[in-house]
């Protein structure tokens, strides 16, 4: 079967479609695992359902206006160095203190 002089560019343009849909999948998959790295360190750390995690997540990120992943990274970031910028601490936090628990499990008075 012949091909016509429009073919082969329709070919090219459809392998870098599918070629930047790759690349944005592989992003994707990336950012899923960093932010749920972070829902981890917030289910240790805060002692919250990994549903309440996300929420904090959440929060930190529309209430500082720094996107979800970024706020995600920067957590990851203080966990291996302390160090974490005024504002995430801040509503970390205070998001903490609306869903986490109000006592430590296991202290003497529950």
């Amino acid at each position: 079967m012949a091909t016509g002089p429009g073919e082969p560019a329709d070919e090219t343009e459809r392998i870098i479609e599918l070629q930047e849909e790759v690349q944005q999948l592989k992003e994707a998959v990336t950012s899923h695992a960093v932010v749920d790295q972070a829902i981890g360190m917030m289910v240790a750390l805060g002692r919250v359902a990994p549903d309440q995690g996300w929420t904090v997540l959440r929060e930190v990120s529309q209430h500082t206006n720094i996107k979800l992943r970024q706020v995600a990274e920067l957590i990851l970031l203080w966990g291996r160095t302390g160090e974490i910028p005024p504002q995430i601490r801040a509503e970390l936090e205070a998001a903490l203190d609306r869903h986490g628990p109000t006592q430590i499990p296991g202290s003497s008075s529950e």
